[in-house]
């Protein structure tokens, strides 16, 4: 061995010993560079191989998906471009994301289901009592869908007090349909962006309500009930919400809406939109302008005690565990509920009030079942 010394160290050098260490000197064992090099590359091919089926099942989805032309060129060039990225890098998980919508979202795929005018009429009769000129535009607007190929045309807006079934006159309408049945709620929405979407430069941009609705449907032919649109919030900084909306209510813009985190036309003119309000007052008038107003003034007594019977009463009894020969509520009973204990147009008071003779009924039979118990052991005591 020999020696030699690196100058800059505080004792005038650094004494490099080759050979014998000197006395005192503190071993430190051997260290396998070359494993331990093997080991970090080991890990990172790793890595690079979960990237790598990451994007081969995405490549996979997207072929698979019936793509439109746009979106299938749009999807090609971001997938050249992920490929070329590093994980770690900041836009990845944004473009990954990105191209996962654009194979989810349903481009082309319709459901099975065919606009049988009976089927909707007797569907609509089954659940619900008396809105005879409701029910008949109804059937009247599938008529003219089925004979012209298309649901273009009016939007139907329902308008009428809470509880008299705005709401689930559009599920009735989804099931003599056989279509997909959504339900956005417009109360409180106070942003451009929560209908649109957010542009993709933001961090954790999303799609906005109608696409996100488009996505959990898996078809671009659904039934949307737009609940609340009188509830709509206003202008604001944030851009108007209700300007977002005539584009989607347009029969005539809503064949290409683009949405801005997508930013490619989608085809909204299979949807069949229902919007429901209590109010027409607080509806923006350019967006009143594009709907047909249906006026739902409420049930009379008779209607009501019906759907009592065929409806509130199975549904409470169930809800509280209790059977028809438990509890029996009588029509005579029905009517003084709905006359001296509910005033209201619609049913959801009603509701309420039999929900609560059925908690009183299974409260007493509950003690009853324990009093019978407890004699029962204490007879074998």
């Amino acid at each position: 061995g020999g020696n030699s010394s690196v100058p800059g160290g505080p004792m005038g050098g650094i004494r490099v010993v080759f050979g014998r260490p000197p006395p005192g000197a503190i071993h430190l064992g051997s260290m396998e560079l070359p494993s331990f090099l093997g080991q970090g590359q080991g890990a990172n091919a790793t890595g690079a191989e979960n990237g790598e089926s990451e994007l081969a099942t995405l490549e996979g989805k997207l072929r698979a998906a019936n793509l439109t032309d746009e979106a299938r060129d749009a999807a090609a060039r971001e997938l050249r471009r992920l490929k070329r990225m590093a994980p770690q890098n900041s836009d990845y998980s944004s473009t990954f994301d990105y191209l996962e919508w654009i194979a989810d979202v349903p481009w082309r795929v319709s459901s099975e289901g065919t606009i049988s005018v009976r089927r909707a009429r007797e569907q609509l009769d089954r659940d619900h009592s008396g809105l005879d000129k409701v029910k008949r535009r109804i059937v009247e607007f599938l008529a003219v869908a089925k004979r012209t190929g298309e649901v273009r045309g009016s939007i139907l807006c329902m308008i009428g007090p809470p509880g008299v079934g705005k709401t689930s006159l559009g599920q009735s309408v989804a099931k003599a349909l056989g279509r997909k049945f959504h339900r956005i709620s417009l109360g409180g929405v106070h942003s451009e962006s929560e209908i649109r979407g957010h542009r993709r430069t933001y961090i954790g941009a999303l799609p906005g309500l109608v696409m996100q609705a488009m996505k959990k449907c898996g078809a671009n032919d659904p039934v949307i009930v737009l609940d609340e649109i009188d509830k709509l919030g206003t202008r604001s900084l944030h851009g108007d919400p209700s300007s977002a909306l005539l584009e989607v209510l347009d029969p005539e813009q809503n064949s290409a809406f683009r949405d801005h985190f997508l930013n490619l036309p989608f085809n909204l003119s299979k949807v069949l939109f229902i919007a429901t309000a209590n109010e027409e007052e607080g509806i923006a008038r350019p967006l009143l302008d594009r709907m047909e107003v249906i006026e739902m003034s409420g049930y009379t007594t008779q209607e009501k005690v019906r759907i009592a019977e065929a409806h509130l009463v199975p549904k409470q009894l169930a809800r509280h565990g209790l059977s028809p020969d438990e509890l029996q509520i009588g029509r005579d009973m029905l009517e003084l509920l709905c006359t001296a204990y509910t005033r209201e147009a619609g049913l959801r008071e009603l509701e309420r009030k039999v929900a609560a003779v059925c908690r009183a009924v299974a409260a007493d039979l509950a003690e009853e079942v324990e009093e019978a118990q407890e004699r029962e052991a204490g007879g074998d005591d």
